[in-house]
């Protein structure tokens, strides 16, 4: 089974209440890719990058598994950049900078060898270039998820209600549920959306955990309890990772399966948020992510005899 994942590589600069960092690499294919080689290979990327983009960077995503063929490198611009500034709780944040860079010129082509993927991954992109990439897959793949927010829902609108006509899955924080439905109610905003075409919503709720929809089916996931979360930039792109990295695997797009997905994605996140960056996501062995795994089974099982 192989997924293909379209977003940035990119740049940021990150200053949280622990610490900050002044360049790191991100962006949301990365970190997707990061979470989901772990679980499937290959994992196909589409993205662009400027001449500044660390060649070691490129070498150690093909050491895991990740496929270049569709990143374009343009040798005459910069990288996407963002910098951000966290307030004391990490969930909410400042934007302080953002050069778009290549990015203003992103059209992404997908190659002939990543033709026949069984799993399409769109990550947060204007709603027409999603649209774009969905158009070019010669064979519609057996799962199409993407991810989106509140900016293209002020800004592109009619886009992106067209795009998602044609997803199976589309994954947003409950803050843009309740945006793109005018609805406070998450569970009427999820019957809302799903009317709009996805078959399948996860909406995640930060460190209180997510949600997946299914029709009338309803599963919420907790999130593990940490001590420190030192930066959550790329956390939502890292479940995003595991829980595609673990449907695309096991090859099953069931609501049970998604269920374990759910948990692989919220397992893989949790890593993510303990350093800057996807410091954290390079480091992880099997037998740590095994053992999270473990964590979130147990932090939820219990035994009960109801008379």
């Amino acid at each position: 089974m192989s997924l293909i994942t379209v977003g940035t590589m990119a740049f940021d600069a990150i200053e949280t209440p622990f610490g900050k960092t002044d360049k790191i690499v991100g962006g949301s294919a990365t970190y997707v890719a990061y979470a989901a080689s772990n679980f499937v290979k290959p994992v196909q990327q589409v993205s662009i990058v400027g001449y500044d983009f660390p060649l070691e960077e490129m070498e150690e995503l093909k050491r895991r598994g990740v496929q270049m063929d569709g990143v374009e490198i343009v040798p005459d611009k910069k990288s996407f950049f963002w910098s951000g500034r966290y307030h004391e709780d990490m969930n909410s944040r400042d934007t302080l900078i953002t050069d778009l860079n290549v990015l203003a010129d992103f059209n992404p082509k997908i190659p002939d060898s990543y033709q026949g993927a069984e799993f399409l991954m769109l990550g947060n992109l204007h709603p027409s270039t999603q649209l774009s990439v969905i158009q070019q897959m010669k064979e519609r793949p057996k799962l199409i998820a993407m991810d989106t927010m509140n900016f293209w829902m002020a800004s592109a609108m009619p886009e992106l209600t067209e795009v998602l006509k044609h997803v199976d899955m589309l994954i947003v924080n409950d803050a843009e549920a309740r945006e793109l439905t005018a609805l406070f109610s998450l569970v009427k905003a999820a019957k809302a959306i799903m009317k709009m075409g996805p078959r399948y919503l996860i909406i995640k709720k930060g460190e209180h955990g997510a949600l997946l929809f299914h029709g009338d089916d309803v599963f919420f996931a907790a999130a593990l309890p940490l001590e420190d979360v030192f930066d959550p930039t790329g956390a939502g792109d890292t479940f995003a990772g595991g829980f595609m990295g673990h449907i695309a695997r096991t090859g099953d797009i069931s609501f049970e399966n998604m269920k374990r997905g759910i948990i692989v994605g919220s397992a893989m996140a949790s890593f993510c948020v303990e350093k800057f960056g996807p410091t954290r996501l390079k480091e992880v062995t099997k037998p740590e992510i095994d053992a999270r795994i473990q964590l979130f089974k147990d932090l939820v099982s219990f035994e009960i005899e109801l008379e």
